[in-house]
């Protein structure tokens, strides 16, 4: 028996993340300070876990509507119209899904035929690439670059359009370089998006987490509300990763076809975590506030370290992710990883993890204590002098 002949070819080849193979070693090792997994420190509000414990000691144990609890989806129309503009009818118009993550998927299987093409930008979360092709169709990158803060730039797009394109994933504020979309560039996108009839799946799970102005929504353009699958969830803003719930906001023809895929595949989100969600959204709008404080003096200060010991990194306008370059070292992103891990116990991600437009980078995630940071920062500089001194020696011997 030969268990490959067993396996679907698209599956032998779809890679392993290169995230969690990382994180596997960094288990082992105590001592070592993590910056690479996109993870609250902070533990979700008090409020918000009692909600979910006391839905549990009143006895809701079963599952509720595939669509997620009314109540849920009450909650979040009103949320997404006070803070991204539109307003949904939570009855046809909005399904709760276990994070963002699974909504991404069904979103996917819902619009692709075999061989559709779906434009996105990079480097970009780990996920969408594959999960384009778990859906059978073809993926073409749009590179942004460290020039422009990694921000979005419409002309790309515009460029990289062929025949066959039928979805524009976006991911703004974007994991992982933190770069953003102003206005202008999203108006200029979504008449893009209407002229070459595309639809657009917009993740803005970090939009919470958005530093300098406001926060703007594809979504909130005229035009795109009806061709537009808004993504949204609580395990970054809310600190709620645990949790497991987001939510999918669009045209209900839309939200249909995604449900009947939920509802084969996942049944319903865990009730708790919807009871849970619920209270976040009522009364957790305070605590996303302190916490974003938070993450923009982490991010100030560790942008100012990694400039300081010369790895060049924008400001990051979003997210909770720095993404330095590593080239002035001449070194590559994962030997730079593997070996900061190995000589000083600090966990960065090799940007590549996100996609070729990565090379050079390392991915560092500042939603770790602000001790821990200091900490992680000095251990750096160490590794980063290191290095220079192991160059001048053997300039030295030439």
């Amino acid at each position: 028996m030969n268990p490959q002949d067993y396996i679907a070819e698209h599956i032998k080849n779809l890679p392993r993340s290169g995230i969690r193979d990382f994180f596997a070693i960094v288990s082992e090792m105590p001592q070592a300070i993590s910056l690479g997994i996109g993870e609250p420190d902070f533990i979700t509000p008090w409020k918000i876990r009692e909600a979910s414990i006391f839905a549990l000691e009143k006895g809701k144990t079963s599952y509720t509507d595939n669509r997620g609890l009314f109540s849920l989806r009450k909650e979040i129309s009103s949320y997404v119209s006070s803070f991204f503009g539109p307003e949904y009818d939570p009855q046809s118009e909005i399904l709760v899904t276990v994070g963002v993550s699974e909504a991404i998927d069904i979103a996917l299987r819902a619009i692709l035929n075999p061989g559709d093409k779906v434009l996105y930008h990079e480097p970009c979360y780990v996920s969408y690439a594959p999960s384009v092709s778990l859906a059978f169709g073809e993926a073409i990158p749009v590179g942004t670059i460290p020039e422009q803060s990694f921000s979005l730039d419409p002309e790309a797009f515009e460029k990289a359009w062929e025949p066959g394109c039928k979805i524009l994933l976006l991911n703004f504020p974007t994991n992982p370089t933190g770069g953003t979309a102003d206005k202008q560039k999203l108006e200029r996108l979504a008449k893009f998006a209407v002229a070459k009839d595309l639809i657009v799946i917009s993740d803005e799970i970090y939009a919470e987490l958005t530093y300098e102005g406001e926060h703007c929504s594809i979504v909130d353009l005229p035009g795109m509300k009806e061709r537009t699958i808004l993504l949204h969830g609580f395990s970054k803003g809310f600190a709620m990763t645990g949790f497991r719930v987001g939510f999918a906001c669009g045209p209900d023809w839309l939200i249909e076809a995604m449900m009947k895929i939920h509802q084969y595949c996942m049944m319903c989100a865990p009730i708790l975590s919807q009871e849970a969600a619920i209270e976040a959204l009522r009364h957790g709008t305070d605590d996303v506030m302190r916490m974003r404080e938070q993450y923009q003096k982490r991010r100030n200060f560790i942008v100012r370290r990694f400039n300081q010991m010369g790895l060049g990194c924008h400001l990051p306008r979003g997210s909770f992710y720095a993404f330095p370059s590593v080239l002035s070292l001449g070194m590559n992103e994962v030997d730079f990883c593997h070996r900061l891990l190995r000589e000083q116990e600090v966990a960065v991600v090799p940007g590549t993890s996100f996609g070729p437009h990565g090379q050079g980078h390392v991915r560092a995630s500042f939603s770790t204590s602000y001790d821990k940071l200091v900490e992680a920062a000095e251990r750096m500089e160490r590794f980063v002098e290191s290095i220079h001194a192991e160059t001048d020696n053997v300039s030295a011997v030439v």
